[in-house]
């Protein structure tokens, strides 16, 4: 595939990518380098070989490019927490309601059919996309550092100075709120898709 022809394949992922940049580091201008880093390295590889979406393959590269700037970031004298007050988002009272006294489902999950069929369905990342960005930020930060980039417990704890306890709460608050959006935007309707 000429080089052109690529860069224009490459560009509508873009906005992606940089959605997913600014919610990891929290800082406009590192994420527009990471995004371009990516973007380069995408255009200089070549690696592309076809076996995934090309949004995947460019994730793939933005989760590196990430990581090295946290890490990076890290070795750097320390400046005030970006990271937040999490107490608003650390109560767990909010998903009580959907369990009863003996901790067991009130209401069982959907039936969610093929969930790997769905991931292979660029409308199912529409609305994943949806539902990440509905969740509070540092919540949706967390689930991202932990779940797409595969940071370890101890170096996300670190990097947002949050104990592991914070961490499994938030990973849990997210996981719940994502498993409800996904039920009422796409599971629900999943009959009517194929």
């Amino acid at each position: 595939m000429p080089n052109a022809e690529f860069a224009r394949e490459l560009d509508p992922h873009r906005g992606y990518l940089l959605r997913v940049a600014r919610l990891q580091l929290r800082d406009e201008a590192l994420a527009e380098d990471v995004v371009q880093e990516t973007l380069l390295a995408a255009l200089s590889g070549g690696g592309f070989s076809g076996r995934s979406s090309l949004r995947t393959w460019l994730t793939g590269i933005l989760k590196h490019k990430i990581v090295d700037a946290i890490r990076r970031k890290r070795r750097e004298p320390a400046a005030a927490s970006t990271f937040g007050n999490v107490e608003s988002e650390l109560a767990i009272e909010d998903f009580g309601a959907l369990f009863g006294q003996s901790g067991g489902w009130d209401e069982p999950p959907a039936d969610w059919g093929n969930p790997e069929e769905a991931l292979g369905r660029r409308e199912f990342f529409d609305v994943l996309d949806f539902c990440l960005e509905k969740l509070p930020p540092s919540t949706a930060r967390v689930f991202m550092m932990r779940e797409v980039m595969e940071l370890e417990t101890d170096e996300i704890c670190k990097e947002l100075a949050i104990t592991a306890n914070n961490l499994w709460v938030m990973l849990y608050r997210a996981r719940m709120a994502l498993r409800l959006c996904l039920e009422q935007n796409w599971f629900a309707g999943r009959s009517s898709r194929g």
